[in-house]
């Protein structure tokens, strides 16, 4: 289970570190039809190097703050990519 908490409309999409345990991912894609979510699984499927499919939104689909459930993924390995991935793109942001 994964906690995250979207800011939707921002100026690219990147991740933004933490709030409280939720992971805080800043979204380019506006909040219609859709759009944010979907941009949401690409980006996190990217990052993660998981398949679009095995990414699911549990809970809040609608709302900012969402719970998502990445199948065929460990916990401890989630947290570790999680880490590999934000470390990577805050160093190619340097």
């Amino acid at each position: 289970m994964l906690l995250v908490r979207v800011v939707p409309r921002a100026g690219r999409t990147a991740f933004a570190g933490y709030r409280g345990e939720a992971l805080l991912v800043r979204l380019a894609a506006a909040p219609v039809d859709g759009a944010a979510n979907e941009a949401l699984i690409a980006f996190l499927a990217e990052h993660l190097g998981c398949p679009r499919r095995s990414i699911s939104i549990e809970a809040g689909e609608k709302s900012r703050d969402k719970r998502l459930r990445v199948a065929g993924v460990t916990v401890s390995e989630l947290d570790r990519r999680l880490a590999a991935a934000i470390d990577g793109t805050t160093r190619r942001a340097e």
